[in-house]
């Protein structure tokens, strides 16, 4: 990957820190989605209460783990992360891809910290990371999309 200019150097560094935060969510997510399914117990030591959060009402869909749909969010993100270098003709197309999952990603977040904090009164340190792994994809995103529709006009 080459880029010139400060402009150039800006969103590589931008796609690196986006790529970053993926792969940081996708291994946390399988993480979590493991300890669901093996029913095993996190390792969160006195940081938190995983087990209550990951154990509770609100961690599956139609009995699919939140932290599978999370890991297959972040799966897709590096797939259009590594397309968009791959396919340049195509960057607006795969950032506009990014950015549409990393803004729901991010706002199912909220409401599940909110979950965390307001209703079980317990909060997951994984879960969190993964919440901060999302947020940080979504605010690259933003300045790596604006510049791309900068770029068109």
């Amino acid at each position: 990957m080459k880029f010139e200019g400060t402009a150039k150097t800006n969103e590589g560094y931008l796609w690196l820190i986006s790529l970053i935060a993926a792969i940081v969510g996708l291994v946390d997510s399988i993480y979590l989605a493991w300890i669901k399914i093996a029913d095993k117990t996190a390792a969160c030591s006195n940081i938190g209460d995983c087990d209550a959060v990951n154990n509770s009402q609100y961690s599956e869909i139609a009995g699919i783990p939140i932290a599978l749909l999370g890991a297959g969010a972040y799966l897709l993100i590096l797939i259009l992360l590594v397309l968009e270098q791959r396919w340049p003709q195509q960057k607006v197309n795969m950032r506009l891809g990014i950015f549409g999952l990393s803004l729901t990603g991010t706002l199912y977040s909220g409401y599940l910290t909110y979950l965390e904090i307001a209703v079980l009164r317990a909060i997951c340190p994984f879960c969190v990371v993964s919440a901060i792994a999302i947020f940080v994809i979504l605010i690259a995103g933003l300045f790596r999309l604006r510049r791309s529709l900068i770029d068109i006009d």
